[in-house]
């Protein structure tokens, strides 16, 4: 049987994870990528420990975590999930591993092991990886597709696509004749300047709140102070669901942070309800919330309230501004910040010009995409890799099911 020739442009998950389930048989598989290493984004994602997928293994609610993509991919994961997933690299005697937010990484808590697997999947079936291989055109000629790369030309019956979304890529994929959605930052933090968080890096905050009252909006979940603002899964769900709405803000506007997670009449009877019970204690050693006694330090400074005070002095007007300041601090946000490796957009190829039921394009005969080359992504948790793993799958069975 005389095999047919499949090139993936781009040597990510999506990518690997197609040729790692490709037919060796049917198919001779070149993979391109244009880097010096394969699967880097794998390799750093998790600090370096890989967070593959997330526990959540009904299609149904699994779609709500994308922002973009959540119709498409509801026939996506109905075939191919996380229960899937982990059965895939299960099955390899890579286990993962799911921890108490339902995020899972492998059991070696190494990324390592996800990249040794595909990579040995890909290079036991015989499959070519080519790095340093920039693709500067591609053309169709009705039949065969025509690849000139920084490493040589090369040509294949069946191209499929998964690059990423750098600005370079989405152009090759328009003048094959897609529309593209420009591509904004998702998934970064708040770049913010404010007393309450000045010098307090690390501090963490598990139930917080924060709303964009100009958008409309609020997340909750952990908040974390960086050097250059706000962090944490609240404020990386907030860019996530609000990415184009922020970009056109041009990354300044106004969030309100409640670091307690809890209304401020409920913040009020709590603090009254310790007052009453330790009526001597001074109120900065009092430890009334789940609040780092820094952060209680700085707050009460900001509330002009002296941190030897006893608690049974702290007036009425002392208590309203401290609520204030734990429940309802309005911030000024002055630009975002992203982390360049595990940059992830909102935007690429138009969802309409897509078939989901094998993941081909409608314009080009012979052509796949998948990954976030695709207007797809979804908020932090293993659910931006879980959609490469799905989607790369239901390419190689598409494949593999063509008569040769």
């Amino acid at each position: 049987m005389n095999k047919k020739k499949i090139v993936i442009i781009g040597g990510g998950a999506a990518g690997f994870f197609c040729a790692a389930n490709l037919d060796p048989d049917k198919w001779n598989v070149t993979i391109l990528e244009q880097q010096s290493d394969v699967l880097q984004k794998v390799k750093i994602s998790g600090g370096g420990r890989c967070n593959v997928t997330h526990a959540c293994f009904d299609p149904r609610e699994l779609v709500e975590f994308y922002p973009r993509g959540n119709k498409e991919l509801r026939s996506v994961f109905s075939r191919f999930q996380p229960g899937d997933t982990i059965h895939w690299f299960d099955e390899r005697k890579v286990p993962l591993v799911a921890e108490q937010d339902n995020r899972m990484f492998p059991q070696s808590n190494s990324s390592q092991s996800i990249i040794d697997v595909l990579v040995n999947e890909v290079v036991g079936k015989g499959f070519e990886i080519k790095t340093r291989s920039v693709v500067s055109a591609i053309e169709f000629d009705g039949s065969h597709f025509h690849i000139k790369t920084t490493a040589g030309n090369i040509s294949a019956d069946v191209v499929v696509y998964t690059t990423g979304s750098s600005p370079k890529s989405l152009q090759l994929i328009q003048q094959l004749g897609h529309q593209v959605v420009a591509p904004v930052p998702s998934l970064f933090t708040f770049n913010i300047k404010n007393e309450l968080l000045k010098d307090l890096p690390g501090t963490t905050f598990p139930n917080a709140q924060v709303s964009i009252p100009e958008l409309g909006t609020e997340e909750s979940g952990p908040l974390l102070i960086t050097h250059w603002g706000l962090s944490g899964p609240a404020i990386l769900k907030l860019s996530a669901w609000k990415a184009r709405e922020i970009a056109s803000c041009n990354y300044r506007f106004s969030v309100v942070v409640n670091f307690l997670g809890m209304s401020d009449k409920n913040a009020t009877e709590v603090f009254l309800k310790f007052k009453k019970e330790n009526p001597k204690k001074s109120v900065g050693s009092s430890k009334i919330y789940d609040i780092t006694n820094r952060f209680w330090h700085r707050v009460l400074w900001l509330s002009k309230v002296d941190l030897e005070k006893s608690i049974s002095a702290v007036s009425a007007k002392e208590l309203q501004q401290i609520v204030l300041n734990l429940c309802k601090t309005t911030m000024e946000v002055t630009g975002k910040s992203t982390h360049k490796d595990e940059f992830v957009t909102a935007g690429g190829v138009d969802l309409k010009e897509i078939n989901f039921k094998n993941m081909s394009s409608k314009i080009l005969p012979h052509f796949y995409l998948a990954g976030e080359v695709l207007n797809i992504d979804a908020v932090t948790g293993g659910f931006n890799f879980q959609h490469c793993w799905s989607e790369g799958w239901i390419i190689a069975q598409d494949l593999n099911a063509v008569e040769i």
